[in-house]
């Protein structure tokens, strides 16, 4: 888009449909900087498959009231399209992010003023907690603003359907029709009815707490152990409202709060950037856990769907664990325990996304329980979960960006969940004389060493979305015959639906839907994937290393040496 055609489209914000103090705003960058004008009205803010996210700010660009406003207009248009001849109702939920409460009332305005009932948390409270409402409540939809673990200037709307997961097809591109056939800012009802407006009941969070004391295993083992160390940091964000109290209902009786990071605040003023993926967001929780000599220190992000896990190693040492690490975990204990009170009869699965270890399917193969994948996003593991109801029972599953589940009464990853599951994992271990250091040393020991890293790469702006296009495009018409000195055996692109055998040429059909992904299959059976972000700014690649584990006094020799493995491939690749 040209600063002319930004012009004008910025121009078209100075009606009566928008408020005075916006269109002020809008004045202002009429008569500024240029860049900052195309920036803020260079598009509109995309209502994509996970719904909305950006700077918020005013323009077409950004997340305010107007762009939510659209977005909650076209959701409403489609409901009633869905649902003519009945009275529709909407649960709405909300983080700890400035303006998120904001945004949220503004939905339920719109919503109401489109005759549909809303379902309004009466404050902050987990994205899985809006999940298990929206299926509780009978709802056809559900709405949660955040920019789950973004930067202080982001936020975001997301769409959940009727099933308590995030839109999948048809229901997304449906609602993005109608989002876009909104138009101008005219067309958006404002006019809250307030009679259509309910606060939801404390029973809801009673029952979803009670459900999550149901998928204890080990209640024993947590009797035993019940005063292990666990510091716990929601990074100023929802998970205070309830993972303590989660943590206490199964038995724990020794939970140290970071108290500086306790307190929801959507400035995160102790924190960079509030994700839990990240070390430096959870160096104060580190800090305390040294201090106290915690077992494990849990972090959630500030919609505590996603959950960093640091544990104690066989020095005394607290250590971070990666997603793929963490998930791994999980998805073991949980088959142990399944496997114990023999509970597997073949109709059982777990589940992964394409870009998580290939070490969970090996586990999985172990205990003769199928292991499906999904495209990256859980939302896409949830709707599996609703797939197979009724005909195959969901164990566990999760994505290597630290979000996971277990059970099928929350439809979303769940961090809440997550920290109960981890904690009773390491009381298990503890009540054997055991740690989690240990079970994971186990692991490596039975299936093999995986070591894995995240490389993420921002690019801001129209130049930086070009430049991420012209990587992919590059990977694609000149890949690499071998990567960090083993030979690239095959190549699969999610985008186009195909593997190729690198030696032959030979192409197969993906049974996958199209997604921007590829990956590099190398014969030592290391994986290397790379994917374009889907709500930020970045291109990511997916770095998973395999060899066989020489033993626990090997370790940190052996990774060492996967890293600098790693760093070869990232020169090769150019990154």
């Amino acid at each position: 888009m040209t600063i002319q055609e930004a012009t004008e489209k910025a121009k078209s914000w100075l009606i009566p449909a928008v408020d005075k103090e916006t269109q002020e705003a809008v004045e202002s960058l009429l008569v500024g900087d240029s860049n900052e004008l195309l920036e803020a009205f260079y598009s509109d803010l995309e209502f994509g498959t996970g719904g909305l996210r950006g700077i918020m700010g005013v323009g077409s660009m950004r997340m305010n009231k107007y762009t939510v406003g659209i977005a909650t207009q076209g959701l409403a248009n489609y409901i009633k399209k869905q649902n003519p001849d009945k009275i529709s109702s909407v649960a709405i939920a909300h983080d700890s992010r400035n303006n998120s409460r904001f945004f949220a009332e503004t939905a339920a305005a719109v919503l109401s003023a489109n005759g549909i009932t809303v379902h309004l948390f009466k404050e902050l409270r987990p994205t899985p907690l809006l999940s298990f409402a929206v299926r509780e409540l009978c709802c056809i939809s559900g709405i949660v603003i955040t920019a789950s673990h973004n930067p202080k200037e982001y936020n975001g709307y997301k769409v959940y359907w009727k099933d308590g997961a995030q839109v999948l097809p048809p229901h997304d591109k449906g609602i993005i029709s109608e989002v876009r056939a909104v138009g101008s800012i005219e067309n958006v009802k404002f006019s809250s009815d307030s009679k259509l407006i309910h606060p939801i009941s404390d029973k809801l969070e009673q029952t979803y707490l009670e459900k999550l004391g149901s998928i204890v295993h080990s209640s024993d083992a947590i009797k035993k152990a019940h005063d292990i160390k666990i510091v716990y940091t929601s990074l100023h964000g929802t998970g205070i409202t309830l993972v303590p109290q989660a943590l206490k209902n199964i038995g724990f009786t020794n939970i140290i709060l970071v108290e500086e990071q306790s307190t929801p605040d959507g400035n995160f003023p102790t924190v960079v950037s509030p994700n839990p993926e990240e070390k430096e967001a959870l160096n104060l929780g580190l800090q305390l856990a040294e201090k106290e000599n915690a077992a494990l220190l849990i972090g959630t992000d500030p919609d505590a769907d996603r959950v960093g896990l640091a544990i104690r190693n066989n020095d005394g040492k607290m250590v971070l664990l990666n997603g793929n690490q963490t998930g791994s975990l999980l998805v073991y204990y949980q088959l142990i325990q399944w496997k114990a009170k023999n509970w597997l009869d073949g109709k059982q699965y777990v589940a992964k996304t394409i870009v998580t270890s290939n070490l969970i399917e090996e586990i999985a193969k172990a205990f003769d329980v199928a292991c499906y994948e999904t495209l990256t996003g859980f939302k896409y593991i949830a709707g599996l979960i609703g797939e197979k109801e009724g005909k195959e029972t969901f164990i566990a599953g999760g994505e290597e960006s630290y979000g996971y589940s277990v059970g099928k009464f929350v439809r979303d990853k769940d961090a809440v969940l997550s920290a109960v599951v981890l904690c009773e994992t390491a009381a298990w271990c503890a009540s054997a004389n055991h740690s989690l250091w240990d079970f994971l040393m186990e692991m490596y020991e039975k299936f093999g060493l995986y070591h894995e890293k995240l490389i993420s790469i921002t690019m801001k702006g129209l130049d930086g979305i070009k430049q991420i296009q012209d990587m992919m495009i590059h990977l694609r018409t000149s890949p690499p015959a071998s990567l960090g000195g083993s030979q690239v055996v095959s190549i699969i692109d999610v985008q186009h639906s195909f593997v190729t055998d690198a030696a032959s040429g030979k192409q197969t059909q993906l049974d996958l839907p199209t997604s921007n992904v590829l990956q590099f299959i190398l014969k030592d059976g290391s994986k290397i994937s790379a994917r374009p972000s889907g709500t930020e700014p970045k291109i990511k690649f997916y770095m998973s290393m395999k060899e066989k584990f020489d033993g626990r006094d090997h370790y940190y020799s052996q990774t060492s040496k996967l890293e600098e493995k790693m760093t070869v491939i990232r020169k090769e690749l150019g990154i």
